[in-house]
Protein backbone atom coordinates (compact mmCIF):
# COMPACT_ATOMS: atom_id res chain seq x y z
CA UNK A 1 0.00 0.00 0.00
CA UNK A 2 1.13 3.52 -0.68
CA UNK A 3 0.91 6.52 1.54
CA UNK A 4 -0.66 9.91 0.65
CA UNK A 5 1.93 12.44 -0.37
CA UNK A 6 1.23 16.07 -0.89
CA UNK A 7 -0.76 18.05 -3.40
CA UNK A 8 2.30 19.19 -5.33
CA UNK A 9 2.72 16.22 -7.65
CA UNK A 10 1.90 17.65 -11.07
CA UNK A 11 3.44 18.33 -14.41
CA UNK A 12 5.34 15.05 -14.60
CA UNK A 13 6.20 13.70 -18.06
CA UNK A 14 5.18 10.14 -19.10
CA UNK A 15 7.15 7.03 -18.18
CA UNK A 16 8.20 6.63 -21.81
CA UNK A 17 10.66 9.38 -21.11
CA UNK A 18 11.71 7.62 -17.89
CA UNK A 19 10.67 10.55 -15.73
CA UNK A 20 8.19 10.35 -12.88
CA UNK A 21 8.71 13.70 -11.19
CA UNK A 22 8.85 17.32 -12.19
CA UNK A 23 12.31 18.80 -12.80
CA UNK A 24 11.88 21.07 -9.79
CA UNK A 25 12.23 18.00 -7.55
CA UNK A 26 15.20 16.52 -9.41
CA UNK A 27 17.93 17.30 -6.89
CA UNK A 28 16.23 16.58 -3.59
CA UNK A 29 18.91 14.37 -1.97
CA UNK A 30 17.80 10.77 -1.44
CA UNK A 31 19.85 8.22 0.43
CA UNK A 32 19.68 4.42 0.30
CA UNK A 33 19.03 2.98 3.76
CA UNK A 34 20.75 0.03 5.39
CA UNK A 35 19.94 -2.23 8.37
CA UNK A 36 21.58 0.28 10.72
CA UNK A 37 18.84 2.76 9.76
CA UNK A 38 16.10 0.43 11.03
CA UNK A 39 15.51 2.55 14.19
CA UNK A 40 15.05 5.67 12.06
CA UNK A 41 12.57 3.87 9.79
CA UNK A 42 10.66 2.70 12.87
CA UNK A 43 10.61 6.20 14.38
CA UNK A 44 9.39 7.62 11.07
CA UNK A 45 6.50 5.17 10.69
CA UNK A 46 5.47 5.44 14.34
CA UNK A 47 5.19 9.21 13.84
CA UNK A 48 2.41 8.73 11.28
CA UNK A 49 -1.14 9.47 12.37
CA UNK A 50 -3.73 6.65 12.46
CA UNK A 51 -5.18 7.91 9.17
CA UNK A 52 -1.73 8.02 7.58
CA UNK A 53 -1.02 4.46 8.74
CA UNK A 54 -4.32 3.33 7.27
CA UNK A 55 -3.48 4.82 3.89
CA UNK A 56 0.12 3.60 3.94
CA UNK A 57 -0.55 -0.02 4.91
CA UNK A 58 -4.19 -0.47 3.93
CA UNK A 59 -5.21 -0.99 7.54
CA UNK A 60 -4.92 0.90 10.83
CA UNK A 61 -1.53 -0.53 11.75
CA UNK A 62 -0.74 -0.59 15.46
CA UNK A 63 2.68 0.21 16.91
CA UNK A 64 3.35 -3.51 17.30
CA UNK A 65 2.40 -4.25 13.68
CA UNK A 66 4.63 -1.46 12.43
CA UNK A 67 7.43 -2.84 14.58
CA UNK A 68 7.06 -6.26 12.97
CA UNK A 69 7.01 -4.71 9.50
CA UNK A 70 10.27 -2.86 10.18
CA UNK A 71 11.87 -5.98 11.70
CA UNK A 72 11.05 -7.92 8.54
CA UNK A 73 12.47 -5.38 6.09
CA UNK A 74 15.05 -7.16 3.95
CA UNK A 75 17.54 -4.47 3.00
CA UNK A 76 19.65 -6.95 1.05
CA UNK A 77 16.75 -8.00 -1.18
CA UNK A 78 14.57 -4.88 -1.45
CA UNK A 79 15.46 -1.20 -1.66
CA UNK A 80 14.63 1.31 1.05
CA UNK A 81 15.21 5.00 0.36
CA UNK A 82 14.90 8.07 2.55
CA UNK A 83 15.00 11.85 2.69
CA UNK A 84 16.55 13.35 5.81
CA UNK A 85 16.26 16.86 7.19
CA UNK A 86 19.25 18.73 8.61
CA UNK A 87 18.69 17.06 12.00
CA UNK A 88 18.95 13.65 10.32
CA UNK A 89 15.28 12.96 10.97
CA UNK A 90 13.81 10.64 8.35
CA UNK A 91 11.00 12.82 6.99
CA UNK A 92 10.14 10.74 3.90
CA UNK A 93 10.72 7.06 3.24
CA UNK A 94 10.02 4.66 0.38
CA UNK A 95 10.10 0.88 0.07
CA UNK A 96 10.71 -0.77 -3.31
CA UNK A 97 9.90 -4.46 -2.92
CA UNK A 98 10.90 -6.83 -5.72
CA UNK A 99 8.19 -9.33 -6.59
CA UNK A 100 8.55 -12.92 -7.88
CA UNK A 101 8.11 -13.27 -11.63
CA UNK A 102 4.66 -14.32 -12.78
CA UNK A 103 2.76 -14.89 -15.99
CA UNK A 104 1.66 -11.27 -16.00
CA UNK A 105 4.80 -9.41 -14.92
CA UNK A 106 8.48 -9.89 -15.54
CA UNK A 107 10.81 -8.42 -12.98
CA UNK A 108 8.13 -6.40 -11.18
CA UNK A 109 8.52 -4.25 -8.08
CA UNK A 110 5.98 -2.72 -5.70
CA UNK A 111 6.35 0.85 -4.44
CA UNK A 112 5.19 2.26 -1.11
CA UNK A 113 5.92 5.67 0.38
CA UNK A 114 5.26 7.74 3.50
CA UNK A 115 5.93 11.40 4.28
CA UNK A 116 5.63 13.04 7.69
CA UNK A 117 2.75 15.56 7.86
CA UNK A 118 5.09 18.48 8.61
CA UNK A 119 7.09 17.75 5.45
CA UNK A 120 4.31 17.54 2.89
CA UNK A 121 3.75 19.99 0.08
CA UNK A 122 7.37 19.76 -1.13
CA UNK A 123 7.07 16.98 -3.70
CA UNK A 124 8.93 14.40 -1.63
CA UNK A 125 6.57 11.55 -2.55
CA UNK A 126 6.88 12.26 -6.27
CA UNK A 127 10.64 12.63 -5.93
CA UNK A 128 10.96 9.26 -4.17
CA UNK A 129 8.81 7.65 -6.85
CA UNK A 130 11.02 9.12 -9.56
CA UNK A 131 14.12 7.79 -7.80
CA UNK A 132 12.54 4.35 -7.39
CA UNK A 133 11.68 4.21 -11.09
CA UNK A 134 15.26 5.07 -12.01
CA UNK A 135 16.65 2.50 -9.59
CA UNK A 136 14.25 -0.24 -10.71
CA UNK A 137 14.75 0.15 -14.47
CA UNK A 138 18.52 0.03 -14.00
CA UNK A 139 18.07 -3.43 -12.45
CA UNK A 140 15.96 -4.93 -15.19
CA UNK A 141 12.55 -4.24 -13.64
CA UNK A 142 9.98 -3.55 -16.34
CA UNK A 143 6.83 -3.07 -14.26
CA UNK A 144 6.25 -0.83 -11.25
CA UNK A 145 3.16 -1.65 -9.20
CA UNK A 146 1.37 0.46 -6.62
CA UNK A 147 -1.43 -0.97 -4.49
CA UNK A 148 -3.36 1.85 -2.85
CA UNK A 149 -6.72 2.50 -1.33
CA UNK A 150 -8.93 4.23 -3.89
CA UNK A 151 -9.30 7.16 -1.49
CA UNK A 152 -5.54 7.75 -1.61
CA UNK A 153 -5.96 10.32 -4.38
CA UNK A 154 -2.53 11.92 -3.96
CA UNK A 155 -0.61 8.67 -4.45
CA UNK A 156 -2.74 7.66 -7.42
CA UNK A 157 -2.17 11.11 -8.91
CA UNK A 158 1.60 10.55 -8.74
CA UNK A 159 1.14 7.23 -10.55
CA UNK A 160 -1.12 8.68 -13.23
CA UNK A 161 1.20 11.63 -13.82
CA UNK A 162 3.99 9.13 -14.43
CA UNK A 163 1.88 7.41 -17.11
CA UNK A 164 0.70 4.45 -15.05
CA UNK A 165 -2.48 2.57 -15.86
CA UNK A 166 -4.78 2.61 -12.82
CA UNK A 167 -7.52 0.04 -12.30
CA UNK A 168 -10.01 0.38 -9.48
CA UNK A 169 -11.80 -2.49 -7.80
CA UNK A 170 -14.03 -1.39 -4.97
CA UNK A 171 -12.10 0.37 -2.26
CA UNK A 172 -8.70 -0.55 -3.68
CA UNK A 173 -6.78 0.50 -6.77
CA UNK A 174 -3.78 -0.91 -8.57
CA UNK A 175 -1.46 1.19 -10.70
CA UNK A 176 0.95 -0.41 -13.18
CA UNK A 177 3.72 1.51 -14.84
CA UNK A 178 5.77 0.00 -17.66
CA UNK A 179 9.43 0.95 -17.37
CA UNK A 180 11.87 1.40 -20.25
CA UNK A 181 15.14 -0.53 -20.21
CA UNK A 182 18.22 0.97 -18.66
CA UNK A 183 20.54 3.17 -20.71
CA UNK A 184 23.99 4.59 -20.13
CA UNK A 185 22.30 7.88 -19.29
CA UNK A 186 20.02 6.31 -16.67
CA UNK A 187 22.97 4.49 -15.09
CA UNK A 188 24.99 7.70 -14.87
CA UNK A 189 21.99 9.60 -13.52
CA UNK A 190 21.52 7.09 -10.70
CA UNK A 191 25.21 7.15 -9.86
CA UNK A 192 25.15 10.95 -9.56
CA UNK A 193 21.98 10.86 -7.45
CA UNK A 194 23.46 8.24 -5.11
CA UNK A 195 26.63 10.28 -4.65
CA UNK A 196 24.62 13.46 -4.02
CA UNK A 197 22.51 11.67 -1.41
CA UNK A 198 25.57 10.29 0.37
CA UNK A 199 27.35 13.65 0.38
CA UNK A 200 24.24 15.40 1.69
CA UNK A 201 23.89 12.82 4.49
CA UNK A 202 27.55 13.12 5.50
CA UNK A 203 27.37 16.92 5.57
CA UNK A 204 24.31 16.81 7.81
CA UNK A 205 25.96 14.18 10.01
CA UNK A 206 29.07 16.34 10.39
CA UNK A 207 26.92 19.38 11.18
CA UNK A 208 25.18 17.38 13.90
CA UNK A 209 28.53 16.44 15.44
CA UNK A 210 29.62 20.08 15.38
CA UNK A 211 26.35 21.15 17.02
CA UNK A 212 26.80 18.47 19.66
CA UNK A 213 30.35 19.66 20.36
CA UNK A 214 29.13 23.24 20.69
CA UNK A 215 26.45 22.18 23.16
CA UNK A 216 29.03 20.24 25.17
CA UNK A 217 31.39 23.23 25.27
CA UNK A 218 28.49 25.45 26.31
CA UNK A 219 27.58 23.07 29.13
CA UNK A 220 31.21 22.94 30.30
CA UNK A 221 31.45 26.73 30.29
CA UNK A 222 28.18 27.02 32.19
CA UNK A 223 29.50 24.53 34.76
CA UNK A 224 32.74 26.50 35.15
CA UNK A 225 30.82 29.75 35.66
CA UNK A 226 28.66 28.05 38.27
CA UNK A 227 31.71 26.77 40.14
CA UNK A 228 33.34 30.21 40.04
CA UNK A 229 30.19 31.86 41.34
CA UNK A 230 29.98 29.43 44.25
CA UNK A 231 33.67 30.02 45.12
CA UNK A 232 33.22 33.81 45.10
CA UNK A 233 30.19 33.57 47.32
Amino acid sequence: MAHPEDQAASGTPPAANAKAAAPAFQWIPIRSLAPRHRPKVLAHLLSLTPEDRYLRFGYAASDAQIGRYVDLLEFDRDEVFGIFNRKLELIAQAHLAYLPDSAHTRHAAEFGVSVLPKSRGRGFGARLFDHAVLHARNRGVDTMIIHALSENAAMLRIARNAGAKVEREGGESEARLRLPPETLGSMLEEMVENQAGEIDYQLKSNAQRVDGLRRLIGEIKAGIRKVRSSVIE
